[in-house]
């Protein structure tokens, strides 16, 4: 992807339409790590700020999405609570594209293919800007956590381990 010209996302388009301020950022890519640690230190970002998007399914809830920072573990059980349930799991790799749109690396907490109840660890509250994924990989979203919030019809959670 070419610094000079950054292909608008679904995710660009759509925060556009609703006029939430964000920018595009673009980055590196290596296929053999897709972690959000190798996003930061791409972006020269402090990792606490770069957020990755993970879907779970509950037990009795269905489907549902956490946002965390890049460097942490997702608690299942805390994940759960959150989403009022008393189990939850990480969904197979192989739906998550059927299932979002996306594919692992360039998953954003928006433009799913179905809104599902969504979650963000509380740390993003004490932050200007975080990064999430614009939809594709090799593109990163800076937007304000509260803006993004707001959009996706989210609330902050405690939901990584300790």
């Amino acid at each position: 992807m070419s610094k000079d010209k950054i292909q608008k996302t679904n995710v660009a388009r759509l925060l556009d339409k609703a006029e939430i301020a964000y920018e595009l950022v673009p980055y590196t890519v290596d296929e053999s790590d897709l972690s959000a640690v190798h996003v930061a230190a791409e972006l020269g970002e402090d990792i606490a700020q770069v957020f990755k998007t993970i879907v779970l399914k509950g037990e009795r809830t269905g489907h549902f999405v956490c946002v965390v920072p890049g460097d942490a573990a997702i608690d299942l059980k805390k994940a759960a609570k959150a989403a009022g349930d008393k189990k939850a799991e990480l969904i197979a790799m192989k739906d998550l594209l059927p299932l979002t749109g996306y594919i692992r690396g360039g998953c954003s907490p928006i433009g799913m293919k179905k809104r599902f109840p969504t979650f963000f660890h509380e740390s993003a509250a004490q932050f200007d800007v975080i990064y999430v994924s614009a939809g594709v990989r090799g593109l990163q979203l800076k937007i304000n956590p509260e803006s993004l919030m707001s959009y996706v019809g989210g609330s902050f959670a405690d939901l990584i381990e300790r």
